[in-house]
């Protein structure tokens, strides 16, 4: 079995080994390049400190799932932190959508777009160190989730790592610096687990490692308040969904013990949308139960639609 195999079976942010994603185009500063060509300089502020802004985005048919409010969060997180992207949004936007068309994708495929700050005189923190503009960045590759681990359901393992408020490090920017949550997967991973739960500073749930994180009690869909956890776009839209579909939502402060007493539980994020949990620190529950079928029956109409929330791709030919 290859690595890719193995890991589409156990990793939260699996997806289904595709072999034309070796031959893909990156858009590298206003040049589209070889996968094996793409290449930034080690001066780099996002190699350097990990300081610059992403997004992740999901092509479905021809749209791009919730583009506007993707780019919007983009653009709030660089101006939080001062960074330039030196761009406006209709050409940022025009940067994804012409790398989807450069790669010859229409469905079923992911773009991440990366902004740090840019090339720097010297590898330190200052950012009036940098010496040029932005550096920007479109990896778009053929991914769609495995059937497989969509139905099985992902296992959880709750960390001792916390999520950080916004005064040591805001959840709520969607910034390089991963490292807290990668300290979390591993100890999830070590556990033989996929994905790490997150508890708050107050010891409340909070999020896991690269995803939002939801449990259904009597009917309900509950979820945390939104102080620690990832500025979700997909965690609100699901949100959204249940209240008009009349599914009480609860966006509170609950406890380990609640998720263990809990009906259900899913987790969320671009690429997969909902994904089932199977079990949460060895507690077994029921992965996919009607609740989350429901929600990701809703949730499959809603980035199939001709939404204007979602972006389009130029017609082919």
């Amino acid at each position: 079995m290859s690595a890719d195999s193995a890991l589409s079976k156990t990793s939260s942010q699996a997806y289904t080994p595709d072999d034309r994603n070796d031959a893909v185009l990156v858009y590298v500063n206003g040049n589209f390049v070889p996968r094996q060509q793409a290449t930034v300089s080690v001066f780099d502020a996002g190699y350097v400190c990990g300081d610059g802004v992403w997004e992740g985005v999901r092509l479905v048919d021809g749209r791009i799932v919730s583009f506007d409010a993707h780019i919007d969060r983009l653009w709030e997180g660089a101006k939080s932190i001062s960074l330039d992207i030196g761009m406006g949004k209709d050409q940022i936007k025009k940067v994804v959508t012409d790398t989807f068309l450069r790669n010859g994708m229409r469905d079923g495929a992911h773009a991440r777009l990366m902004v740090t700050r840019g090339v720097k005189k010297t590898p330190n923190q200052d950012p009036r160190f940098i010496i040029g503009s932005a550096t920007v960045v479109c990896v778009a590759e053929h991914k769609v989730v495995t059937p497989e681990a969509k139905q099985k359901g992902l296992k959880l393992f709750t960390s001792t790592f916390r999520c950080s408020g916004p005064d040591v490090f805001d959840l709520r920017l969607n910034s390089h610096s991963r490292l807290n949550f990668i300290q979390a997967l591993i100890q999830a991973i070590q556990a033989g687990a996929d994905e790490a739960l997150m508890l708050d500073p107050h010891g409340f749930v909070a999020s896991c490692n690269s995803t939002n994180f939801f449990v259904v009690r009597n009917g309900a869909l509950w979820t945390s308040l939104g102080r620690y956890c990832f500025n979700g776009i997909t965690r609100a839209t699901i949100a959204r969904l249940a209240r008009e579909a009349g599914i009480p939502v609860f966006e509170g402060d609950f406890t380990l013990a609640e998720v263990y007493a809990a009906d259900e539980a899913f987790v969320t994020g671009t690429l997969a949308g909902i994904t089932p949990v199977q079990s949460v620190d060895g507690r077994a529950m029921v992965p996919g139960g009607p609740v989350t079928q429901r929600l990701d029956a809703l949730y499959r109409a809603y980035i199939a639609s001709a939404n204007p929330a979602h972006g389009t791709l130029p017609a082919a030919g």
